[in-house]
This record gives structure tokens, C-alpha cells and sequence, in this order.
């Protein structure tokens, strides 16, 4: 087994309708600042699974200075990056997520960002934790500038391959 953990955070950019979250439309007054789609959720379980496999992260395999991937959709970067894990032998076992942000809460989203994670990362949603937490205050997310995230990932090999 294998185990990987994940970190990604984004600023707050421009005014806007809101930013994805967990693969779901969050409502806030602005959008996160990003090349891609900008989903700290989505792209901290990226960088979990190919840490776990030892394939580097996910700047490597979707590097921020490719056009390709400007607005790119995280769900189809952690598809990928499971396509990669598959191909050196690994598969996910469970996740667990930990997202921090003061503003917008975040609670009303979660199930549905459970729900959307473990369809990208190709498990039951019962195998996916989201968790939501403020800092209190402090810190960059505490002054509402970003959305951070953590994950954790447990892989098991792909029997007959490892």
C-alpha cells in the first residue's frame, strides 16, 4: 500500500459568479486565481495520487505555463492523473480532504463535492471524507484572500501488476 498527501492553494482573483470547488460550482462574490479551473480541492487529491505513485505532482504532468491547460478542468487533470496511477500499478483505496477557507462557508457544498470527488477519483463515495474548516481568522485564508487544501490518498496496487 502507498499512501500520498496533497496541498494546493489559490487567491481570491476577480469579481465573479464564484469558483469550483470539489468539481462544484461554489456562489462567492469572486473567483479563485488560477491557469486551470483553479479547484484547491481537486488538485491537492491530484498531487496526493502522484506523490503516493512517486510520479512527482501535478505541475509536472500539467505545468501552468502550457497553454493547454489554461481553464483546464480539474476532474479531467485527476482523471489523468488515476490513468498514470493505473499505469504504474496503483489504484485509490480511500481519500480524505480538508479544505480551508473563512469565506464563502462552505457546508451547503460539501455532500455535493463528496459526491463529484469520488466520481474523478473513481471510488464509492463512502471511500471520500470532505471536510470543511475556517483558521479562525488567521492567516491568509482567515482574511478571506484563498482557499486552501489538503488531502490525503491510500492506494492499494492493481492486483497482478505490482
Amino acid at each position: 500500500m502507498r499512501v500520498g498527501h496533497g496541498f494546493d492553494v489559490h487567491r481570491f482573483g476577480a469579481e465573479a459568479a464564484g469558483f469550483r470547488l470539489g468539481g462544484v460550482d461554489v456562489a462567492h462574490d469572486r473567483c479563485l486565481a488560477a491557469h486551470s479551473d483553479g479547484d484547491v480541492l481537486l488538485h491537492a487529491v491530484t498531487d496526493a495520487l502522484l506523490g503516493a505513485c512517486g510520479l512527482g505532482d501535478i505541475g509536472r504532468h500539467f505545468p501552468d505555463d502550457d497553454p493547454r491547460w489554461r481553464d483546464a478542468d480539474s476532474a479531467a487533470l485527476l482523471a489523468s492523473a488515476r490513468r498514470l496511477a493505473a499505469g504504474a500499478g496503483w489504484r485509490p483505496v480511500n481519500v480524505d480532504v480538508t479544505v480551508v477557507a473563512q469565506v464563502p462557508k462552505l457546508a451547503p457544498y460539501v455532500d455535493a463535492m463528496r459526491e463529484a470527488t469520488a466520481d474523478a477519483v473513481g471510488l464509492a463515495a463512502g471511500a471520500v471524507s470532505i471536510k470543511a474548516t475556517t483558521s479562525e481568522g488567521l492567516g491568509f485564508t482567515g482574511r478571506g484572500e484563498g482557499v486552501a487544501a489538503m488531502a490525503v490518498i491510500l492506494l492499494e496496487p492493481v492486483p497482478g501488476q505490482n
